[in-house]
């Protein structure tokens, strides 16, 4: 029997906030491209000095607070990959983070 993980973030109005900024200015920094279909995401950063540090920063801080989401971080040969595959019914959550990282307004904001 598998125990399915809640889909609910851990972590509080300012946390979340301070999170997001930070997924934001890594995407105005780096991000080349999103693609975007279904359960799947898959980000694609510049592969420059430090960048893909800062990405799994923040796959690691996400892993904690949102452990429901699938967070894997691969280098290609001209940039950083990052795949965030989310179960039924968190599509939401992984949304808003593909739209952090790309710089999209957030909810509330």
């Amino acid at each position: 029997m598998s125990a399915e993980l809640p889909i609910a973030c851990a972590l509080g109005a300012s946390d979340m906030s301070q999170r997001l900024g930070e997924m934001a200015a890594l995407g105005a920094a780096a991000l080349l491209d999103v693609r975007h279909v279904g359960r799947h995401a898959e980000l694609r950063f510049a592969a420059r000095t430090g960048v893909r540090e800062r990405v799994e920063a923040v796959v690691a801080a996400e892993s904690e607070c949102c452990a429901f989401l699938t967070m894997r971080v691969t280098g290609a040969r001209d940039a950083i990959v990052l795949t965030i595959d989310a179960p039924e019914g968190a599509e939401p959550v992984q949304q808003e983070l593909v739209d952090a990282f790309a710089g999209a307004p957030q909810a509330g904001s």
